[in-house]
């Protein structure tokens, strides 16, 4: 089933404190059709020490599993009474709250019970690696995911699981799943070759599907590659693709709107598309992303996640929320219309047919016959469906995805196997009209058998 995740990084939402996550931005994500809100920068890191990347240092070189980050508190040593309420009003407005779990290392200032080595991997020289040999580090581990479950915490995201035993992550899911049956583990996973081994030996619930569809839409949308890769990246996940995370965006990589990637966040609409209404994949959202945040303020295209700054995109969707004006100006004519857009996107994504219904990629039937024609290699088509049942017709979809500059005006042809799968009659062809770069979505009349 589709699930629609929310990652903030909390100390640059607002005033960076954890009350700034009020029920009018909580309200607003679940109106955006969000299911999880991601917190990332919960649990303390290490900061203030010479050997911090950064300004406030990394929310992944934890230094107490069991505190959390004291500049997130409004009122001091009440940050865990804060963290209570926050718990609380996220589940009162019908949202679920998920936080980082990082499996594989701690911070160089770490003082717990964890046993660790004396040296990192790569070049995160804040970090030292755990040691999973050591039997004690399953059961401290263990220790901390329940104490975040008691205190309301739905799932966690796990950081760079392909580095720790999987053995060891089978027992500690299985383990954590008796008690808390419905915390969510979502996997950051990028070896496309252990995709099964994490979902089905391991037991997460969502994988990253980063080294398949969001390289294949970044190279799309560089020229690099052609839409056709998206046919053959669905059909490579075969009975997986249910437990797939999609995303154009997160904390590790380049914004959708700046140079890096689409230059803009219209150029990036049929990437959206796919993205988030192909297959019943889950699709995530990284804050700001939904009006367009470009990471102006910085140097790598990426919103840091090392220093306290303030993306002129996110700022302004924060002051937005909380005008008492009901203008639009505050974000301006321009984010205001790219937010359109998503809600727009977001609320097919929220029904039945996109959530879990089946999907019919229609590429293969639809082969380029004329310049002003579907182009396989610039074009990507795909429909929607839910079945007919005693409680209802079954409705369809249509989703045609524009990755060139130019506008596409043409028919495009719907097989008469769809209509049998669906047990609908379904028109033979479809009339779209799509700018370039974007995302052309319709619901097709059906009869019934």
């Amino acid at each position: 089933m589709k699930r629609i995740i929310y990652q903030a990084l909390v100390r640059l939402w607002g005033k960076g404190r954890l009350d700034s996550w009020d029920n009018r931005s909580l309200s607003y994500l679940k109106d955006l059709g969000v299911d999880y809100l991601w917190l990332t920068g919960i649990a303390r890191h290490a900061s203030g020490k010479s050997f911090v990347k950064g300004d406030p240092g990394c929310p992944y070189s934890i230094s107490d599993w069991y505190d959390i980050n004291p500049y997130l508190e409004s009122k001091d040593s009440e940050r865990f009474e804060e963290f209570g309420r926050l718990v609380k009003r996220i589940h009162r407005s019908g949202l679920k709250l998920l936080i980082d779990f990082i499996p594989n290392h701690v911070s160089r200032d770490y003082q717990g019970p964890l046993p660790h080595y004396d040296y990192c991997d790569g070049d995160w020289t804040d970090t030292l690696k755990l040691n999973w040999e050591d039997p004690s580090t399953l059961e401290q581990m263990k220790a901390v995911l329940r104490f975040w479950a008691a205190k309301g915490v739905d799932g966690f995201r796990c950081d760079m699981v392909e580095l720790v035993r999987s053995d060891a992550q089978r027992e500690l899911i299985r383990d954590i799943k008796k008690d808390y049956p419905d915390c969510l583990f979502v996997a950051e996973v990028y070896d496309r070759k252990r995709y099964r081994e994490f979902s089905e030996y391991v037991g997460y619930d969502l994988l990253y599907d980063k080294c398949g569809l969001y390289d294949i839409l970044f190279g799309i949308s560089k020229g690099w590659t052609s839409p056709r890769s998206i046919t053959r990246n669905w059909q490579s996940l075969s009975g997986l693709q249910g437990r797939m995370l999609n995303f154009l965006e997160n904390h590790d990589e380049v914004r959708l709107a700046s140079g890096d990637f689409a230059a803009s966040a219209q150029k990036g609409y049929a990437a959206l598309g796919v993205s988030m209404l192909f297959n019943d994949a889950s699709f995530m959202l990284y804050f700001g992303q939904e009006v367009g945040e470009n990471a102006a303020e910085s140097s790598n295209c990426r919103t840091s996640i090392f220093d306290f700054t303030r993306p002129e995109g996110i700022s302004a969707l924060y002051r937005s929320l909380h005008s008492k004006s009901a203008s639009p100006s505050i974000l301006g004519e321009e984010r205001e219309a790219i937010l359109n857009k998503y809600r727009s996107l977001l609320a097919y994504a929220r029904l039945k047919e996109f959530r879990e219904g089946g999907c019919w990629d229609l590429c293969y039937c639809n082969e380029k016959t004329s310049p002003e024609g579907f182009d396989p290699d610039s074009h990507f088509a795909f429909v929607r469906y839910s079945l007919p049942s005693d409680k209802g017709k079954g409705r369809a979809f249509l989703v045609v995805c524009n990755f060139s500059s130019t506008a596409l005006k043409c028919s495009v042809s719907i097989p008469s196997e769809l209509s049998q799968a669906c047990r609908m009659n379904l028109p033979e062809s479809a009339a779209v009209s799509v700018p370039g770069y974007d995302v052309f979505v319709t619901e097709l009349p059906t009869e019934a058998f």
